[in-house]
């Protein structure tokens, strides 16, 4: 994906510029998604489509970009160190376009076998990722992990400080951002989005078409005219749990 902007500093507002461009040119791109369980996506949509699969309807299916490729690379588990340790696998060797990160859940457990590890040395690995993903060329996009029900799931109470980092990440580094944690606070008037939730901190198939609907906001994929039906759909999913729930 050519850079518009090649001469300037790579920032938000430029790769945002030329994932636009890239959108509306007959280049086919390659689209990474990647992440831990919430982006792997498995289990918990019970049947029902995640939001990288979502993001593969609009993409190649509405906007008729069927050269495009929207792989999937999360792994259930994973912190971003995980991510990092296999990055020729997960990302480089796709030779990606845009790749976007939703992890931390499980970077901010003080729970379990694992070392426990600060916002800090997490805000370091992404400053590292957005590095390995400009490196090849591509854009980066931010997720912060969506916000989780830390009643019952304490050992991830520091998950909003997690977020928090992700924020930091992209302002001080001037990388996209989709603030999927503020998001699902929102959805869940300043508490847990029961109704996209299919336990304390992963989002059911509804929880998804939220997801994806923010994600695709941000990025600008937005298909009209008679293929332009999914997000209406999945617009009408998230309205109909809030108030189911």
């Amino acid at each position: 994906m050519p850079n518009a902007d090649s001469s300037a500093p790579a920032s938000a507002a430029s790769d945002l510029r030329r994932i636009a461009a890239a959108l509306a040119a007959p280049e086919p791109l390659n689209w990474v998604i990647t992440g831990d369980s919430i982006t792997h996506g498995l289990v918990h949509t019970q049947g029902g489509r995640s939001y990288p699969e979502h993001l593969h309807e609009l993409i190649r299916g509405e906007l008729e970009r069927v050269r495009d490729i929207v792989l999937n690379t999360a792994i259930s588990g994973n912190r971003i160190v995980d991510l990092l340790d296999d990055w020729d696998r997960r990302v480089a060797s796709w030779h990606p376009d845009v790749v976007t990160l939703m992890i931390g859940t499980n970077d901010a457990s003080d729970g379990g076998p694992r070392e426990v590890i600060s916002a800090a040395d997490y805000a370091a690995s992404l400053r590292d990722f957005v590095a390995r993903v400009r490196a090849l060329g591509a854009v980066p996009v931010l997720q912060t992990p969506p916000a989780i029900d830390v009643a019952n799931a304490p050992e991830r109470a520091r998950i909003g400080e997690f977020a928090e980092a992700v924020r930091e990440v992209a302002s001080s580094e001037d990388v996209i951002l989709v603030d999927q944690f503020a998001r699902f606070a929102e959805l869940g008037a300043g508490g847990v989005p029961w109704g996209l939730m299919n336990d304390p901190f992963h989002p059911s198939a509804t929880g998804h078409a939220a997801l994806a609907l923010e994600l695709a906001d941000v990025l600008g994929i937005r298909p009209e005219g008679p293929r332009g039906r999914t997000l209406p759909l999945l617009e009408g999913l998230v309205t109909t749990a809030r108030l189911n729930a």
